[in-house]
């Protein structure tokens, strides 16, 4: 196991690129299962989580061939294999995606619950009942198994805007006979990216961007090819811990068009970034000051289904509120386990009372002091990442394995920042 030893008080200075989008890799490459012919995939995070998703590519049977560690080549023509019951699929989300691809094309699929960030209850109905309005059968035994002929389009309205849910939807209508009509669809960027990604293939899709998603099925998708985009959440993490260590940073690719509910909600914080093209620069030594609300009233930042604030933003902006002049409610309406990481904060010395399990009250700004912490999970454990980065004297944070998931070699890139930060092996 490794960890994370940081001494606090330096600010970032200088350029970082992010990585490609963990939330569009992981979609993108189980729909390489949808076709027998090669794709290609490029920009892809080399982090825990992608790691995983190819393993369990070559354990149905896809051939897998690496380029770099951010490019590869994936050809399902001899895939052999429906059932995802082994340990790798029960420690990522992402392993429910491969459900849809795998109905589409073979008939079957079998799956456990799926893994990842212990955030609240993350439930697989929704993916269920999408698949049986396409025609599928479910059977819930020790486990989840769906099986069909040829899926039959229709119209699949979704109880919530779930994002994989939207995204296995999709992959297996576009194998599907005649049309499907998902309503209440996710539109989160990296949906947006799977579904370009499939027309490329061949598939048809209208309405891309919308809650609204209208796909014409095809017999046969073809080979193809994708770059993955910088993750604007990587993006707004960049520059929360800019602000509040008051550095100064320059961010390559930043893909801005995804950033403008993360701009309004900085903004209420005192924090400011500038576009420059397709960069975004942070400014040094901004006055960190909560903005009240009309009549002076205590603001609110809180989170939702896009193009909302995401909800996997709403820990570093928790974390960037107690380093701000005022008080602040955040309200996290998604995950009812997303605030409970505050607990290590205020060891830390910050002002925050946990409500209940989805509101919290931020009174700052507060000075950190260096204390030893464990990441629950991958955005929580870039918050407190970025606390520690703040704080008075010598961190360590355990079980780093989790940022591990979310964040390519963090520790490298905030080094290169002027961060004094160390990944030690235990």
């Amino acid at each position: 196991m490794a960890r994370f030893v940081i001494e606090g008080g330096h600010a970032l200075r200088g350029i970082v690129t992010p990585s490609g989008n963990k939330n569009a890799a992981q979609p993108i490459l189980a729909a390489a299962l949808l076709t027998d012919e090669p794709v290609t995939i490029t920009n892809l995070p080399a982090i825990a989580d992608v790691f995983t998703m190819v393993d369990l590519l070559r354990h149905v049977g896809a051939e897998v061939t690496w380029h770099d560690e951010h490019s590869l080549t994936v050809c399902a023509a001899n895939v052999d294999r429906t059932t995802l019951e082994c340990e790798a699929a029960r420690t990522i989300r992402g392993s429910i995606l491969f459900a849809g691809p795998l109905l589409a094309r073979h008939g079957h699929a079998r799956f456990s619950q799926p893994g990842g960030c212990v955030i609240g209850r993350r439930g697989v109905g929704t993916h269920l009942r999408a698949l049986a309005a396409l025609g599928a059968d479910v059977t819930v035994n020790g486990g989840y198994e769906v099986r069909s002929g040829r899926l039959q389009g229709g119209e699949v309205f979704l109880e919530e805007a779930s994002v994989t849910g939207t995204e296995n939807a999709v992959m297996a209508a576009c194998l599907a006979k005649g049309t499907t009509t998902i309503l209440n669809a996710a539109s989160e960027p990296h949906v947006q990216d799977l579904c370009r990604f499939l027309v490329r293939l061949g598939a048809h899709i209208e309405g891309i961007g919308s809650n609204v998603l209208t796909i014409e099925g095809v017999d046969h998708l073809h080979g193809g090819s994708c770059r993955v985009e910088s993750d604007h959440t990587e993006v707004g993490s960049f520059i929360g811990l800019a602000a509040a260590t008051h550095g100064e940073l320059l961010i390559r690719d930043a893909v801005p068009q995804h950033l403008r509910m993360t701009g309004i909600v900085f903004e209420r914080m005192g924090v400011r970034f500038e576009t420059r093209g397709e960069d975004i620069y942070v400014p040094a030594e901004q006055e960190l000051r909560i903005q009240p609300s009309i009549n002076d009233a205590i603001p609110k930042i809180d989170d939702g289904i896009w193009p909302a604030f995401p909800t996997d933003m709403m820990s570093i902006a928790l974390l960037v509120a107690t380093q701000c002049e005022g008080t602040v409610l955040f309200w996290e309406k998604m995950f009812e386990g997303r605030l409970f990481f505050v607990d290590r904060l205020i060891a830390m010395g910050a002002r925050v009372v946990l409500c209940d399990p989805h509101r919290a009250v931020v009174v700052g700004p507060s000075p950190l002091k260096g204390e030893e912490l464990q990441s629950p999970d991958i955005r929580a454990g870039v918050a407190l990442l970025g606390a520690a980065l703040c704080a008075e004297g010598r961190s360590v944070i355990g079980n780093i394995g989790q940022i591990d998931r979310g964040y390519e070699r963090i520790d490298e890139k905030l080094r290169k920042l002027g961060a004094a930060i160390e990944r030690v092996e235990e």
